[in-house]
C-alpha cells in the first residue's frame, strides 16, 4: 500500500451535473460535497462581482469530459 500512488484525474463529471459537471469534477477530487462547491460558487459570483461565473467557464472550456465508461 505504502507504494501504490493514487492520483485522482480533474474531470468534469458526466453523472454530477446541472450545467456542465464543473463542481462534480472538482467535489469529487477534492472529496467534498457538490452542493458546498456549487453555494460556494454562487456566492462567489454575487460577492465578486461576477468572479465565480468567469471561474466556471475557464474550467468549463479547459477541463476535459470524464470518460464514458464502457
Amino acid at each position: 500500500m505504502a507504494n501504490e500512488i493514487y492520483t485522482r484525474k480533474l474531470h468534469r463529471s458526466r453523472t454530477d451535473r446541472m450545467v456542465a459537471g464543473v463542481c462534480g469534477g472538482w467535489a469529487h477530487v477534492l472529496g467534498v460535497d457538490t452542493a458546498l462547491l456549487r453555494i460556494l460558487l454562487v456566492a462567489a459570483t454575487i460577492l465578486g462581482f461576477g468572479t465565480g461565473a468567469v471561474l466556471y467557464l475557464i474550467c468549463w472550456v479547459l477541463m476535459p469530459q470524464e470518460p464514458a465508461a464502457e
